[in-house]
């Protein structure tokens, strides 16, 4: 029997070959001569090995064959090896064809455009897009459709979407490359307004492709009416007998808790594979953690997940989910976390929020650094997570890492995003980051407005605040809300605008129409306060229409501790343990006020009623970052880092400011105390002071330092850190519980108003 090249070609093309007859048939091609003498054969070879999963076979065949400048074979094993996941080794030889001069064409990119994708690198995957565009190939459906689906992939949804808007011709591929990309990385609502889009302007049918990502959406929306409906066209389409089609209405149902509709569907089904078992089993019991776990019954949250013979990573999360929401199980989150196998996105960030919630900062900065060493991808919500947390501990070189992260990931044009750098930088100390990113934002809603606003008035710019409000005011589609308001009187209280301030108020009742809350009325009070007109502020409450509540007398009382109106201070007191007896914050700022009278009777039974109750007080602490690395202390704490340096540091700086006339304030002792060394020491030893000490011994002289508190600083340190200042020649920056203090020469940027 003689051999001929089409038969050949018709055994390579056979789609029943398997590697045994594969490699017979290879060695007939080069018995023949026909594998150096015809690329036709040896692109089907390339490209059958690669089908059959050997691509080592495709390489060998490649290498073989001496490509020089045939594109037809550099694109066969490209995609060979893009095809059995060698991304990396694709993108090499891509590289090579390029060394080689050979131009690529059409069917060159998809390969190369996958690789890069399955290789996470967007910075491969732009440049790779811009030689796409400079041989002018980005008008062509089956690369454009490759470009969609990489971007997509990948979560640069913003890029995927642009790339899809300047496509001249679109079919299905791109509708559901799109669609996907949105619904798997959590943008549901915006998947299906997609969907929406497709079905209004497109002569397009969608496939059982399209189907299964909007299914998703919908059961993560919890749309049961539009569930239904695209069950309704799923019947008539001709798409109800496809296997994933109906995985995927059996997932929806069961997500929308229609147990009997996803009974039914599974009923019915024709065809089912271990997906469609494992979806009823699995989430017919993570329903049953969550909903004991809602009832608070954690043990048989846990009963049942221990039955469970298919796991998976939503049978954990719901467990997880389940001991967070039991309250004071964090330990006990965090030992299931720790067991997990496998974490998806939505683990780490229930955890994440869990601790950041919990107040558990330093397991939160161990599950961030855990997740960024996994190779998980990170979704828009871990930002929104991770950016607050780094604002509450004022982490700003990991926020800074956490910003550089999501301008990789294409976050840095959302608009939540943007509001989020902008709280996170301004409680960081870095106001002019803050403005960077303001001014960078393509799109600002009224929280945008009000982020900028409420950071000029922790810096005490009240100026540059109401600026920005009235530029805000100008800004087409935003209008001022309550929470605008809250922010620019409370700016202008820390910047002495006691006119502008009241102005604002009354704009805010007549123009706006907004009826004040009580966070404005305590907002009006704390700005009268402030500026030491302590009789208007006592007038102004008199004359509220409602029953002021202990954050506005308190208000009022910090400013008669301040001012030394302890006549006042006495009344307002009494208020304030009336109104709400048993808030240990309000009773402690109450007992101080006594205590600075001497009624050491009534700081005793305040005490004791909280102690009665099993109130505690907030512990006051300091920290500071150096070389890196965060030192936490806590008012006299003698295990503090190098106490025995920071207190000699200390005294020798009370030397020098005695020198200056100063004596501590006894005020600041909350105890009775008959022994003034004795009340000298516990003000001495406030948390900021071991923060500042420390600082100083550890950096270079000059460096300026940045200390954050969780309280209020107290009037005593604000003086003593004046005259560090002047004395050492350095900044010192410190946010406490109100506001940012720059102290620089013996002055603070607050002049004394906090």
């Amino acid at each position: 029997m003689v051999l001929s090249s089409a038969s050949i070609s018709k055994a390579l093309s056979s789609s029943s070959s398997n590697l045994k007859d594969l490699r017979r048939i290879h060695a007939l091609v080069i018995s023949l001569g026909l594998e150096r003498s015809s690329d036709f054969f040896s692109g089907k070879l390339i490209d059958k090995y690669s089908h059959l999963k050997d691509p080592r076979s495709s390489l060998s065949v490649f290498k073989r064959v001496s490509p020089a400048e045939n594109v037809y074979l550099w694109n066969s094993i490209i995609r060979a090896l893009s095809r059995n996941g060698l991304f990396s080794e694709a993108l090499e030889f891509y590289g090579k064809l390029r060394e080689a001069n050979v131009s690529p064409d059409r069917y060159t990119f998809p390969p190369v455009v996958k690789a890069c994708a399955g290789v996470f690198d967007k910075e491969i995957g732009d440049s790779v897009y811009n030689q796409i565009i400079e041989l002018g190939f980005e008008s062509d459906l089956y690369v454009g459709n490759a470009v969609v689906d990489m971007y997509s992939r990948m979560g640069f949804l913003c890029r995927a979407r642009q790339v899809f808007d300047e496509m001249p011709v679109r079919d299905l591929v791109s509708w559901n490359s799109l669609i996907s990309g949105f619904s798997s990385h959590g943008y549901h609502e915006e998947a299906v307004e997609l969907y929406r889009e497709l079905r209004r302007s497109s002569w397009i049918m969608p496939d059982s492709f399209t189907v299964t990502s909007v299914l998703y959406a919908f059961g993560n929306l919890l749309a049961v009416k539009e569930g239904e409906g695209l069950h309704g066209f799923v019947m008539k389409s001709g798409v109800s007998s496809v296997v994933v089609v109906n995985n995927g209405l059996l997932s929806m149902y069961l997500k929308l808790r229609r147990v009997t509709d996803a009974r039914r569907v599974f009923d019915e089904m024709v065809v089912r594979d271990s997906v469609s078992y494992n979806t009823m089993i699995s989430t017919v019991g993570n329903i049953l953690i969550d909903v004991y776990a809602k009832c608070g019954d954690v043990i048989a949250a846990r009963d049942v997940f221990k039955g469970m013979e298919c796991k998976d990573t939503v049978s954990w999360n719901s467990l997880i989910s389940g001991y967070i929401q039991s309250g004071d199980l964090l330990e006990d989150s965090l030992q299931i976390f720790n067991s997990m196998e496998t974490r998806d996105t939505v683990t780490w960030n229930m955890v994440i929020s869990a601790c950041v919630r919990s107040g558990d900062f330093a397991s939160v900065l161990q599950v961030t650094t855990q997740m960024r060493n996994s190779g998980v991808v990170p979704d828009m919500a871990t930002f929104l997570v991770t950016l607050p947390m780094c604002a509450s501990l004022a982490g700003k070189r990991l926020g800074k890492e956490i910003h550089c992260c999501l301008l990789r990931f294409g976050y840095e044009s959302e608009l939540r995003i943007g509001n989020a750098l902008i709280e996170m930088y301004s409680k960081c100390g870095c106001l002019k980051s803050s403005l960077k990113v303001f001014e960078h934002m393509s799109r600002r809603d009224v929280v945008t407005w009000t982020g900028m606003i409420y950071a000029y008035g922790m810096y005490g710019e009240g100026e540059k605040a109401l600026a920005a409000f009235a530029d805000m005011e100008k800004e087409a589609g935003v209008v001022p809300d309550n929470v605008a308001f809250i922010a620019i009187i409370y700016a202008c209280s820390h910047s002495g605008l006691v006119e502008q301030g009241l102005a604002c108020f009354e704009k805010m009742k007549t123009q706006y129409k907004i009826e004040p809350v009580m966070e404005h009325y305590a907002c009006v009070v704390d700005l009268l306060s402030r500026s030491q007109k302590i009789s208007k502020a006592e007038e102004f409450i008199q004359a509220m229409p409602v029953k002021p509540d202990a954050s506005v007398w308190a208000s009022l009382l910090r400013a008669c501790r301040t001012s030394g109106d302890m006549e006042t201070a006495e009344r307002v007191s009494k208020k304030i343990v009336e109104l709400n007896p048993d808030d240990p914050g309000y009773s402690i700022l109450a007992s101080n006020a006594y205590a600075a009278l001497r009624k050491w009777d009534k700081v005793s039974l305040i005490r004791k009623s909280l102690k009665d109750k099993e109130r505690k007080k907030n512990p006051g602490y300091s920290w500071i970052e150096v070389s890196k690395k965060v030192y936490l202390f806590r008012a006299g704490d003698v295990s503090a880092p190098q106490f025995e340096a920071i207190h000699e540091s200390l005294e020798m700086l009370y030397s020098l400011m005695a020198k200056e006339g100063y004596v501590p304030d006894p005020r600041e002792v909350s105890q009775n105390l008959e022994e003034e060394e004795e009340k000298r020491r516990l003000v001495c030893g406030h948390s900021e002071r071991l923060a500042i000490a420390f600082g100083l011994l550890n950096t270079e002289p000059g460096t300026p330092l940045q200390v954050m508190k969780n309280l209020r600083v107290c009037g005593d340190c604000h003086e003593v850190t004046k005259l560090i200042s002047k004395i050492v020649g350095r900044e010192i920056l410190v946010r406490d519980a109100n506001r940012f203090h720059l102290f620089k020469d013996g002055a603070c940027s607050c002049n004394d108003r906090w």
